[in-house]
């Protein structure tokens, strides 16, 4: 058998795929999946991903964050005690938006795994379009920084010229939705 086809990255990649980015706050797209289609292509896929119970509640409650389910994703991400669920806590607080809630969730995810390739990736993606004062503040000495993010996540909310500012902050809220389930894909 190809073992591609049982590639759990690969079996789920396609539920976080989707022409529009997250917002950064609440708002959801009009090109969000409806749960209930949600949740039944990700019983169907996570079937046949066969990942651990820990790495499906992770998937699920990532896959419902990225489709603007926030509440759906909050219930999940509460009883999942790690600091994988601590990110993703702290990344629906973020979006909430509850800048303090969400600092406190990223306290208690300490220095996370993925962090590392968020910040490479995320420089990467920074350095590209032009945006090296954002990278400095978000990677000071090169390493990524989550409570800059989420503070540069609430001066766009609350500043509307900031605007230019609010795209490159989606877009490196999709590197890190990448790198998350990337890592929860590999978790066994």
């Amino acid at each position: 058998m190809d073992r591609s086809l049982q590639d759990p990255l690969l079996i789920l990649k396609p539920l976080f795929a989707g022409s529009e980015l997250p917002a950064l706050g609440p708002a959801s797209r009009v090109s969000r999946m409806p749960l209930a289609e949600l949740n039944r292509q990700l019983d169907d896929a996570l079937k046949r991903a066969n990942l651990p119970a820990t790495a499906q509640a992770l998937v699920r409650s990532a896959a419902l964050l990225w489709h603007d389910h926030l509440d759906e994703s909050h219930t999940l991400s509460q009883s999942i005690e790690s600091p994988d669920g601590s990110f993703l806590h702290g990344i629906m607080h973020r979006r909430e938006p509850d800048y303090a809630n969400a600092k406190y969730w990223f306290r208690r995810v300490g220095t996370h795994p993925c962090f590392s390739e968020i910040g490479r990736l995320g420089g990467g993606l920074l350095d590209s379009i032009g945006q090296g004062n954002l990278k400095r503040l978000l990677l000071p000495n090169d390493r990524w920084d989550p409570f800059a993010f989420v503070d540069s996540v609430e001066r766009a909310a609350s500043n509307r010229s900031l605007a230019d500012c609010d795209l490159s902050l989606r877009q490196l809220q999709q590197v890190e939705f990448e790198v998350l389930f990337e890592h929860f894909c590999r978790l066994h």
